[in-house]
């Protein structure tokens, strides 16, 4: 399809912000999405264990950062917070309210209601007052952005957890999963629910990459490395693979010069599939699973990334090129195992 702009003069729209869904005199502490950005969700350190019932564990993209962001405003470490994609988004408190930012860096700042805008620092705990603003502009490297708020959020669990999984449309109180839209409103237990004092020291600014940059992704292969042939596998780890605009929560999109090659055609019978496993379409061209991913499929799966590794996958912007070692796989022992 061919698309063709045309420059016009630029017009202006009033619209009426849409109606808060919650009672303020009944959330006396509460954020209320003022503008969600490309990708506003809420999500926790997951929910695992629920395979059998065809739930995946979802959970952040980027548990470091959550945890990071946890620890700065005094939470336990997997407490909810909001996971932003590609930054842009407008957050206001009713009620004071302690933040901490972490993940991909944004320019972030607090608008105040009696004085002029205040910066925030990356991971350092920040003060709000009511009625103030939390603005987040576009992130310079990585992709996702962590915000997490002293005392957590005060919505009903789904399964054990409050993270959204976009895939199977599972998520906290009525929002089914979905990414919040501008005038949801999300209630908080208050700072003095927290029970951890602040962190003083800020968390570490992590390196991450931009597009353009190439990083490495280790990556156990198996358990259909056999269904590929021999130059197929070498193909997975010996040549670059760019991260495409169609990548979500779900899973890494990837493409390269060299599609893999199989050796045996056709589909599996559908079987199990982890967040890391890279499953290869008829295409030839790798998806990488994120939390979001379906728990079976009859694509072929030639590896998984490690565990280690998976926070950075949850962080490749589009243009990021990704090279695959192969590592060996890690055999438990008596030690790992605690015994």
């Amino acid at each position: 399809m061919t698309v063709r702009f045309e420059r016009l003069e630029r017009e202006s729209v009033s619209v009426a912000a849409p109606a808060a869904p919650t009672d303020a005199a009944e959330h006396p502490f509460a954020v209320e999405v003022v503008r969600p950005g490309l990708q506003l969700v809420l999500e926790d350190l997951g929910r695992p264990g629920h395979a059998a019932l065809g739930v995946s564990a979802s959970g952040a993209a980027d548990r470091r950062a959550l945890r990071a962001a946890n620890r700065a405003v005094g939470n336990a470490p997997g407490a909810a917070g909001f996971e932003l994609a590609g930054g842009g988004a407008v957050l206001r408190f009713t009620g004071p309210a302690v933040v901490a930012v972490t993940g991909a860096p944004a320019e972030t700042t607090v608008v105040r209601t009696d004085g002029p805008s205040l910066p925030v620092g990356h991971g350092v705990a920040t003060a709000l007052e009511d009625g103030e603003e939390l603005r987040l502009g576009a992130v310079g490297s990585g992709l996702r952005t962590l915000i997490a708020v002293r005392g957590g959020l005060d919505l009903p669990p789904a399964l054990g957890s409050l993270s959204s999984d976009t895939l199977a449309g599972l998520g906290p109180g009525d929002l089914g999963g979905r990414p919040l839209r501008a005038g949801d409103v999300v209630p908080l237990h208050g700072p003095a629910a927290a029970p951890h004092a602040v962190d003083p020291d800020p968390a570490p600014v992590d390196s991450l990459p931009a597009p353009g940059d190439t990083v490495e992704l280790r990556v156990v292969l198996g358990p259909r490395e056999d269904w590929f042939t021999p130059a197929g596998v070498r193909t997975l780890v010996e040549q670059e693979w760019t991260v495409t605009p169609r990548s979500d929560r779900v899973g890494v999109r990837l493409e390269g010069a060299v599609p893999l090659a199989r050796d045996i055609t056709g589909e599996l019978p559908s079987e199990g599939a982890v967040t890391g496993a890279i499953q290869v379409p008829p295409d030839g061209q790798p998806v990488l699973f994120l939390p979001d991913h379906p728990l079976t499929g009859g694509y072929p799966i030639i590896g998984a990334v490690i565990d280690r590794d998976l926070d950075l996958a949850g962080q490749l912007p589009p243009g990021v090129r990704i090279r695959f070692r192969p590592v060996a796989p890690v055999v438990p022992t008596s030690e790992t195992r605690g015994e």
